[in-house]
């Protein structure tokens, strides 16, 4: 007997160390299917919200990547580096700063030049493809990587947090040592640092912001508006859309290390992602109606519609905007449609 095809989203804590690919490949194996993808790369460093989809629920993933979301993240200032976080490398700096702004003068420089409609330059380390390649690829490989900046929408910049301390000259992402703690409206010269050691700022931060926003390069360009430089130390992914972090079915994972040998027989140790609860990760799915509602507005419809929307013909409805077609009496997901004209709508995708 074949096995039934199931279908859903899962929503992964993505745990730190590890790419987004190689969640849905844990989830492959947990699932023992093929058709398995994500809406929205996080990072290595970052953690949170990864919405994964298997079956016909991959259909729902380029509807979610468009989703509105949520990042908390530690900014350092001081420094700056290759990726624009804490798992790149270190430049030089044209001069190390021992003179930082207070977090009154942080706080009024993101609203005024921070919030709203911006343009920002993604990092040259980003998953954006540069004619059929990915440009962290490119960048990899010493090649010049020319990226446009683009518009983006900050709703939320705001920093819950912010420290003044020392961090090692060498290595990005090391430990802060606290100097002291400083009010609002003063700013903070730095005394002598110890030897492999410099003055740094640190702030804690919450952003909501549109699809294509670029947090890394938040964390660059901010630093650049202050003169001091920036990078990530920390990002983790609350919300996506309508998926939450805190939600009850959120699916736990962590990060293994791994060694084998490659096609070339070095040796390799790498990172891999291991689902905390594989043997029920089905349990943890949302079916495709409940990922449909999660991921856009619903239409009911009769089962004559559903006929209709699944030979490809429009239905008398006034839609607007990208709605998930279902019939509440059989929990079946119909179609996605969209508004064809004053009074009819058309399928776009259709689940059978």
């Amino acid at each position: 007997m074949t096995k039934p095809d199931i279908s859903g989203l899962l929503v992964i804590d993505k745990p730190r160390g590890v790419t987004s690919h190689d969640v849905v490949a844990a989830v492959r194996g947990a699932l023992h299917m093929k058709r398995v993808g994500h809406a929205g790369t996080l990072d290595p460093m970052a953690t949170g919200v990864l919405v994964v989809g298997f079956g016909n629920a991959t259909r729902l993933l380029n509807y979610i990547v468009d989703h509105d979301k949520t990042y908390l993240a530690t900014i350092r200032l001081g420094q700056r580096t290759d990726t624009d976080d804490a798992d790149g490398e270190l430049l030089p700096m044209e001069r190390i700063a021992t003179t930082f702004p207070s977090r009154r003068t942080v706080e009024k420089t993101i609203a005024e030049r921070f919030t709203g409609r911006i343009e920002q330059v993604p990092n040259s380390y980003s998953a954006i493809k540069i004619n059929g390649q990915r440009a962290y690829d490119l960048a990899r490989e010493g090649k010049d990587v020319d990226l446009k900046a683009r518009p983006v929408t900050i709703s939320e910049f705001h920093v819950s947090a912010v420290r003044y301390g020392y961090a090692s000259s060498a290595r990005a992402g090391a430990p802060l040592a606290v100097a002291a703690d400083i009010s609002p409206d003063e700013a903070w010269k730095a005394g002598t640092a110890e030897p492999g050691m410099q003055p740094v700022m640190e702030i804690d931060v919450r952003v909501a912001c549109s699809a294509g926003t670029y947090i890394r390069a938040l964390g660059r360009d901010l630093g650049e508006e202050l003169g001091l430089g920036g990078h990530l130390t920390m990002l983790r992914r609350i919300r996506v859309g309508r998926f939450s972090v805190d939600a009850p079915n959120v699916m736990t994972a962590h990060a293994e290390s791994k060694t084998f040998t490659n096609r070339d027989g070095v040796e390799v140790t790498r990172n891999r992602a291991v689902l905390d609860d594989a043997d029920h990760a089905a349990d943890h799915a949302l079916d495709l109606v409940a990922s449909a509602a999660v991921s856009m507005d619903m239409l009911p419809v009769s089962g004559r519609e559903a006929t209709d929307l699944r030979f490809g013909r429009r239905i008398a409805r006034d839609i607007r905007g990208t709605m998930a077609a279902y019939v509440p009496e059989t929990n079946d997901l119909v179609a996605i449609v969209e508004r064809a004209k004053k009074g009819e709508a058309k399928p776009v995708a259709v689940f059978n």
